[in-house]
């Protein structure tokens, strides 16, 4: 089974990882040949998908087609690809074209009287504004009064194009639903923390929302998936706040960070099941026999410190590989080399318990700091 994952970034790592955790080989497609996922794939191919590049120099037999990347130009080139090649493709552009716009798919949640956070002008400050386009923490910024919001935009038709809410503090959790019209499966749900330009730092699983929470969010996913007739995946964020799961965003298209989490704690392979899918492996069952404690986080290394920050950092510094039992911690997906003073990983730690796992967290951190000291010492 070989699979094409297109774009190696934060997606592209993620998708490769579980491809391979399924068994199956991977090429990864992207235009930068020091993107991050080139460490850990079985072949790489420098290309530029445009509309005028839609059909890549692959001679392998491609199984199916992954799309990690979200520039529209090459999401519909990659598309086409598919189609001219008749390649299966685990993507689906329509439903992709609702969720990459704020603005649109903010709209669906109202006309689905779903609860959302308070729009301005009718809200009060602070707010939270946010491009209508980009994905995750791109852009997004908190504005304390009207002074600021307007010398941030002196135009006022530039607040056109974004998405400006009431500022909402409180846990954030996230869900997964895979399928086809008439067949949804809600994944588990995770829990995630943010740094403070709002990027996601740590996901942890299993949750510890209620089982009625629980079940709302499954429900209100399953409806957006059928809403908007997914084929594939997506994903639905949300916030806590006075005991009503408020909706951030929906993505359509594969995640990261997340799927690693439910990987470890349930060993459900969204990528195996995107591949099931789009195979048409109609009896593939998606089963859920356990939930194991999991931690997933991203830290970085310098100066001798170690600190836990947002996903962007581990799309920064080129190649990364997969390393086993990394100072305790059971994988980490990283660029650290012995003698290296700054470097950055994917920490994956799981257990027994939420204490077993925070344990043995801290046990790795102090590894870490313990071997880095020892070996500048020397």
């Amino acid at each position: 089974m070989l699979i094409v994952i297109v774009g190696g970034k934060l997606q592209g790592v993620e998708a490769v990882y579980l491809a391979q955790k399924a068994g199956w080989e991977t090429l990864v497609i992207d235009k930068n040949p020091d993107t991050p996922a080139t460490g850990l794939c079985d072949h790489f191919l420098q290309f530029e998908f445009s509309p005028e590049s839609t059909v890549p120099p692959v001679s392998l037999n491609v199984n199916f087609i992954l799309p990690a990347v979200e520039d529209i130009d090459a999401l519909s080139a990659i598309t086409r690809w598919s189609q001219l090649k008749n390649i299966p493709l685990a993507f689906d552009l329509d439903a992709y074209m609702i969720s990459s716009s704020k603005l649109k798919s903010n709209a669906l949640f109202k006309k689905m009287k779903l609860s959302v956070p308070e729009s301005w002008p009718g809200c009060s400050f602070p707010v939270v504004v946010k491009p209508d386009e980009a994905s995750g923490s791109q852009g997004v910024e908190v504005i304390n009064d009207h002074e600021a919001l307007f010398f941030k935009f002196p135009i006022r038709q530039r607040l056109d194009n974004i998405v400006i809410q009431e500022f909402i503090d409180g846990p954030s959790y996230s869900i997964e639903v895979v399928g086809r019209p008439g067949n949804y499966k809600a994944l588990q749900i995770t829990d995630l923390s943010m740094d403070m330009s709002y990027d996601c730092k740590q996901v942890k699983a299993p949750t510890r929302l209620s089982p009625y929470l629980k079940s709302r969010l499954e429900e209100m996913a399953v409806c957006i998936a059928q809403k908007i007739n997914l084929t594939g995946i997506m994903d639905l964020e949300v916030i806590l706040n006075k005991e009503e799961l408020k909706i951030l965003e929906i993505d359509a298209r594969f995640p990261s960070q997340t799927p690693m989490a439910v990987f470890w704690s349930t060993r459900i392979n969204m990528v195996e099941i995107l591949g099931n899918l789009v195979l048409k492996k109609e009896n593939h069952e998606i089963v859920q026999k356990y939930e194991q404690y999991v931690i997933i986080e991203h830290i970085r290394f310098t100066d001798y410190k170690l600190e836990v920050c947002g996903e962007h950092i581990m799309a920064l510094n080129g190649p990364l590989t997969l390393k086993f039992n990394f100072f305790g911690a059971n994988e980490a997906i990283t660029n650290y080399k012995p003698g290296k003073k700054q470097w950055m990983a994917t920490l994956i730690i799981n257990g027994n318990s939420q204490d077993d796992v925070d344990s043995r967290r801290q046990n790795c951190h102090e590894q870490i700091i313990k071997h880095s000291n020892n070996f500048f010492k020397e």
